[in-house]
């Protein structure tokens, strides 16, 4: 499930990705349970409100482990370079964010090889420079993220009751083709003996 779903937001924001150029932008919360040993998508969508505005923005992604008030500095996203910051997360991250262009409005990023020590709060701080006729202006944006770091995926109720609709689906299914053939099978035998019966009734009154 914890696949599927990483998958799924993957591809959403693939989508705003694709749509940012027909002024199209959704945001969509990331998830919040991660498997040790896998990767990871964090997610972070901060959508600007004025397409026709033209703007740059960087991003910088903060994190502060379990029972700790500090929040430290791990990434630094200024198209087109991509920094890690911090010694803990070196070769572990991945800018899965926007691709090629300052006005970056998604800033997801992907942790490999996830650890215990990962769980903790992320924050994502968007900080976009629109060029206004008038003067430019800046706007800040943060949005946190708690990550809790399990040793395997939790099945939630949605998908045990999903996995059992498509188990009865599934049944109802091959009940109804097995009816289908019952009632095609029915037809053609009716139609043959329909047919036979006839060739008899021309055979007697000749």
């Amino acid at each position: 499930m914890a696949e599927w779903r990483a998958a799924l937001l993957g591809t959403m924001l693939v989508i705003v990705q694709v749509r940012q150029g027909q002024s199209g932008c959704a945001e969509v919360d990331s998830m919040t349970e991660a498997v040790a040993g896998r990767s990871f998508l964090l997610g972070c969508i901060s959508c600007k409100r004025r397409a026709e505005v033209p703007a740059t923005a960087t991003v910088d992604w903060y994190f502060k482990p379990v029972e700790t008030e500090v929040f430290s500095h791990i990434i630094h996203y200024g198209y087109p370079e991509f920094n890690i910051l911090h010694p803990d997360f070196e070769e572990r991250l991945e800018w899965h964010g926007t691709q090629g262009t300052k006005d970056v409005q998604v800033g997801a990023i992907f942790i490999h090889n996830v650890t215990f020590n990962d769980t903790g709060t992320y924050r994502c701080v968007f900080k976009r420079t629109l060029f206004l006729p008038v003067d430019d202006v800046l706007v800040t944006v943060s949005k946190d993220v708690e990550l809790d770091v399990v040793a395997e995926a939790n099945r939630e109720l949605t998908a045990v009751v999903a996995e059992i609709m498509m188990y009865i689906l599934i049944v109802c299914l091959q009940l109804w083709m097995i009816g289908v053939l019952v009632y095609c099978y029915r037809k053609i035998s009716a139609e043959a003996e329909a047919r036979e019966a006839r060739k008899a009734l021309r055979a007697e009154s000749k």
